[in-house]
């Protein structure tokens, strides 16, 4: 299979960074790299998975840092309308979710995706779930995970989707506070970039939002979805 390569400037512009401070990553050995006539190049889908690690790793000062830049880009875009609540499908929640432990959970978000019908590929994606939490774990704090494939297959989905499980306990998942995890969000995009705008804005509600903590009492899938919604709106008044 043939690599899609990137040079630093447009790598740079693809991940919203300064190209300098791309170059500086890099070279701290935190990015694979390639280097050709005196600039870096990068591989496209190794760069997307170092993204999609590095903004959950990284504080919500950054996080909000990445939302704006990404919020102006669907103004001047003339998408300033999108939403992530819109991407909840009712089949696709689960508010009784059985695993215990991280491999049980993983098995049981595959599950909840699959029951959509937009999954073409069950157990690659269940694969790729795996492949992931190896790496790092999606978990962020305040209870929440934001799951999704290790590497982006555009033709792993027929549309982009959130599935949504809150496990019936909480679940140890190697969340940076420490604390057990109970809200699982699998992020299940056709788009890299907006793999990466579903990622940004969900970790912005984490934070500055109390939309995980309203979870915990819902008792329906659309309740659930109505949740979000007023959680999102009400970040983006």
């Amino acid at each position: 299979m043939s690599r899609e390569m990137l040079n630093l400037k447009n790598a740079a512009e693809h991940v919203h960074m300064d190209a300098n401070e791309l170059r500086h990553v890099a070279q701290r050995g935190e990015i694979e790299f390639d280097e050709h006539g005196g600039d870096l190049w990068f591989e496209h889908r190794v760069l997307d998975e170092w993204a999609q690690r590095n903004l959950l790793a990284s504080g919500r000062k950054e996080q909000l840092r990445q939302h704006s830049v990404i919020l102006e880009e669907h103004r001047r875009a003339n998408s300033s309308d999108w939403r992530v609540w819109r991407l909840f499908a009712p089949t696709g929640i689960v508010l009784d979710v059985p695993g215990k432990a991280k491999a049980g959970i993983l098995r049981d978000m595959t599950s909840i995706a699959d029951a959509t019908g937009f999954v073409y590929d069950p157990d690659g994606l269940f694969k790729e779930l795996v492949a992931r939490e190896e790496t790092a774990s999606t978990a962020v704090g305040e209870g929440a995970a934001f799951l999704h494939p290790r590497f982006h297959d555009p033709y792993m989905f027929q549309e982009t989707f959130i599935a949504y499980g809150r496990s019936e306990r909480p679940v140890f998942f190697g969340a940076p506070d420490g604390q057990g995890t109970r809200h699982f969000f699998l992020v299940c995009s056709t788009d890299h970039e907006m793999h990466l705008h579903i990622l940004a804005r969900l970790a912005v509600m984490a934070h500055a939002t109390e939309f995980l903590q309203i979870l915990d009492e819902a008792t329906s899938p659309e309740q659930v979805v109505e949740i979000v919604r007023a959680a999102e709106e009400g970040l983006l008044k």
